[in-house]
């Protein structure tokens, strides 16, 4: 019950971090639904669960500073710049430190597809492509090389063909 608790006040600190954004709401509020699904369905340890959903929430935290510094979202400024205010933000909610630090090394590679280090690793690549895949209005092309590198779980794979039947 105290890990539902942390989300839900992870949820809507990210709400407030990303105010007057609502597009990027929606994107960390769809991933972490897809996450959420999928870690269920395959099966993770409650422990792996907690850190899979925070990190689908925060896993964009990065492009406010990497707008402002690189005035670029691209893939590698959200990597470098979103460890820190994750870090922050994880700590002054009262997520536990070991949470913390896989949850930031999640944020720090949620644009690196290989290697792919863990479950939730996997997890939050293949529930961030979903959304991306349908916000990016992605080619066919780009779904069926995603199906092909991304998805590893049946789970991920069952919603990816539900959404794009090819």
């Amino acid at each position: 019950m105290e890990e539902i608790k942390l989300l839900d006040q992870l949820f809507l600190a990210m709400a407030e971090y990303e105010k007057g954004v609502p597009h990027r709401i929606a994107h960390f509020a769809k991933v972490h639904a897809y996450a959420a699904l999928i870690g269920r369905k395959e099966g993770l340890s409650q422990e792996l669960q907690f850190i899979t959903q925070a990190a689908a929430l925060v896993h964009d935290i990065g492009i406010r500073p990497s707008l402002e510094k690189y005035h670029s979202s691209a893939g590698k400024y959200q990597e470098e710049e979103g460890p820190a205010p994750a870090r922050e933000m994880l700590g002054r909610l009262g997520f536990p430190a070991p949470v913390t630090e896989r949850v930031c090394w999640l944020v720090a590679h949620h644009h690196t597809y290989h290697p792919v280090d863990g479950m939730d690793h996997r997890i939050l690549l293949e529930a961030d492509f979903l959304v991306n895949a349908m916000e990016e209005e992605m080619s066919e092309s780009a779904i069926r090389t995603g199906r092909e590198k991304v998805f590893a779980t049946k789970t991920g794979r069952a919603l990816l063909d539900a959404m794009y039947p090819l």
